[in-house]
Parts: structure tokens; C-alpha cells; sequence
């Protein structure tokens, strides 16, 4: 009987030792969605060559390389109005090479970890005055909006590899 206690103490004992298991949150969720996205848009903009970034499907659209840096482009706009404290970075708009653009692209995205990083499930659900078309909204609805448009965007891609014979990274198996 003493040694089934001595047992049943020290699995008690142990159990209290094991990390618990965190609870989402609004801020890690949309952390965890944020780098998922990140991943996502990296793998799209790496699996398109290098010579097929200036790719346009008719001449009035965006070239891959111009998708790419306008996801960069809108990430950074959106997710300062969050107000976080971490600088910006600058985004080149004007940038040609697959290794500039893509890397304006990782850089929107780590500048994104960055200001989530800042944030807690309160502030997350702060009204802070977005774009006019969001409009005045919760951060957390701001940050999933941005998701959205790369979502949308992410579509569109997939769009111009396939016109090039290139397999989208999701659709590989």
C-alpha cells in the first residue's frame, strides 16, 4: 500500500513538472497565422525562376515580381497601423531581382512577427483607425485582413506559375 501512495505521489509530482499546455490567444493565433502566411508566400515567390519574375499574363497586369512586392508593400502598410514600435522596413517597389524581391517580401513578414510580438489579447482587440477601406477596426481584425489580401493574392500567383509550368508549392505532393 505504501509503495502504490509513494507511486501515485510521484506521478503527481511529475505531472506537475510537464509544461502545460499553452491556450490560444487572439495575439498567438494571429502570430501563428502570420508566419504561416510568411511561409506560404516565401515558398509561392521561391518556386517561380528567376527569368520569369518581369511574367506578365497580358500587359496590364502585374508582373510575378510586382505581386510579390505589392504583398510586401501592403503588409508593411497595413500592419503599421497597428502602431507597433519596431521601424518599418523600406520596401523597394521598384525592385527587379528574384533575391531583392523576395527578400522585401521576408522582410514584411518578419517586420509583421515583430509588431504581433509587441502585442497582447488586449491590445489585439484595441480599435486603431485602419485604411479607409477597413476603416476604424480592432487590430486583430486588421491583421487578418492582411492575411486575407495575400490570400487573394497567393491565388493570382498560383495563376501566373501555372502559365509557366510550374507546379505551386501546395499543389505538389
Amino acid at each position: 500500500m505504501k509503495l502504490h501512495t509513494f507511486g501515485v505521489a510521484a506521478l503527481m509530482v511529475l505531472a506537475t513538472l510537464r509544461p502545460a499546455a499553452q491556450s490560444p490567444t487572439i495575439q498567438s493565433d494571429a502570430l501563428k497565422d502570420w508566419t504561416n502566411m510568411k511561409d506560404t508566400m516565401t515558398k509561392i515567390a521561391d518556386a517561380m525562376p528567376e527569368d520569369k519574375f518581369g511574367f506578365k499574363p497580358t500587359p496590364a497586369q502585374r508582373s510575378f515580381g510586382e505581386q510579390v512586392l505589392h504583398v510586401a508593400g501592403a503588409n508593411v502598410g497595413l500592419i503599421q497601423t497597428l502602431g507597433g514600435k519596431t521601424a518599418a522596413p523600406a520596401i523597394n517597389q521598384k525592385a527587379t531581382s528574384k533575391a531583392e524581391i523576395v527578400k522585401a517580401l521576408t522582410d514584411s513578414y518578419d517586420y509583421g512577427i515583430a509588431v504581433l510580438k509587441e502585442q497582447t489579447d488586449q491590445s489585439m482587440l484595441e480599435a486603431v483607425k485602419g485604411p479607409s477601406f477597413i476603416g476604424t477596426a480592432t487590430r486583430a481584425k486588421i491583421v487578418w485582413n492582411t492575411i486575407g489580401h495575400a490570400w487573394d493574392e497567393y491565388g493570382a500567383m498560383t495563376v501566373y506559375l501555372r502559365l509557366n509550368g510550374v507546379v505551386p508549392p501546395a499543389s505538389r505532393r
